[in-house]
């Protein structure tokens, strides 16, 4: 009988503080405007890597050219990825923006078939159901999506793109020296949205400090250092099936600190949502004949 392993108790851990970020983000709008919290927080994502970077060794590494346009690369997309997410809280629950940003979850494998990839029909029912449930979530009785999820929509969108960019990245570059300089790349491209769409002054930034150093410090440095420690004891499969339960710790936070209900509709999507991200990530059961002749 599987147990619970103190690496999946990790993820665990990595996915409510990942989920609870998306209150930390709307409680920081508060004083903020969008681009102004990513700016912050990407630097803050950034300088807290850094611990992790000298302790393993990175610094001895060189800026190449895979790691300088990967990061270019992943760094803009990453950028575009929050701001479409942050800008949409400002018009949806924390709830609704953890399911519907949940959805890069099924969106990759079936990206992955313009690239080649296989997608098996486990992969298909989990995209039917979450389709239904993003219906449930987003759609009200007379056929109109909410701008905020809409929004959330295309953020989510980008991580998809995201997640293949890293993918394709991971085996020629150092992952943490990568994240440092998407990081920093997105600091530089969120601080000149900043600058042209926002005046932020410094009382608006202190007031928002708590939620900053949360979105900043605890949902990239600390999550992130959790996930590398834990992952190196867990199949991706399994990784991707645990953190994918971010979504509800998001409705949790925003149940718990923002007195955010959900309607039956809404509830419905959720919970279909969260079955199609399951189902699609299910571990592959493997059969005897294939356990048998990988041991001899």
């Amino acid at each position: 009988m599987n147990t619970l392993k103190p690496s999946h108790a990790l993820l665990v851990l990595v996915a409510a503080i990942w989920g609870f970020a998306f209150v930390a983000q709307t409680t920081g709008m508060k004083h903020l405007g969008p681009h102004s919290f990513n700016a912050a927080r990407f630097l803050l994502g950034a300088l807290s890597l850094v611990p992790l970077w000298l302790v393993l060794g990175k610094h001895k590494l060189t800026l190449n050219k895979d790691l300088f346009i990967g990061g270019l690369v992943a760094g803009t997309v990453m950028f575009a990825g929050f701001s479409f997410q942050q800008i949409g809280l400002q018009y949806t629950t924390a709830g609704n923006a953890g399911f519907i940003t949940g959805m890069y979850i099924v969106m990759v494998p079936i990206a992955g078939i313009a690239l080649g990839h296989a997608t098996n029909m486990k992969t298909w029912c989990g995209v039917l159901l979450a389709l239904a449930g993003l219906f449930a979530l987003s759609v009200s009785d007379d056929l109109t999506v909410n701008k905020g999820d809409a929004l959330e929509l295309v953020g989510a969108l980008f991580w998809t793109a995201h997640v293949l960019i890293l993918g394709w990245l991971c085996s020629k570059v150092d992952a943490i020296s990568l994240t440092i300089v998407q990081f920093l790349v997105a600091t530089v491209l969120a601080t000149v949205a900043m600058l042209i769409f926002e005046e932020p002054t410094l009382a608006q930034f202190e007031l928002a400090l708590l939620p900053l150093l949360y979105a900043g410090v605890a949902s990239s440095g600390i999550a992130f250092t959790l996930q590398i420690i834990a992952q190196r004891q867990v199949e991706p499969s399994v990784t991707a099936l645990i953190l994918s339960t971010e979504a509800v710790f998001a409705v949790i936070g925003g149940w718990l600190l923002l007195n955010e209900q959900l309607t039956n509709n809404q509830l419905t999507g959720c919970g279909l949502m969260l079955l199609g991200m399951l189902i699609s990530q299910w571990p592959q059961r493997k059969s005897k004949v294939t356990i048998e002749q990988s041991a001899t």
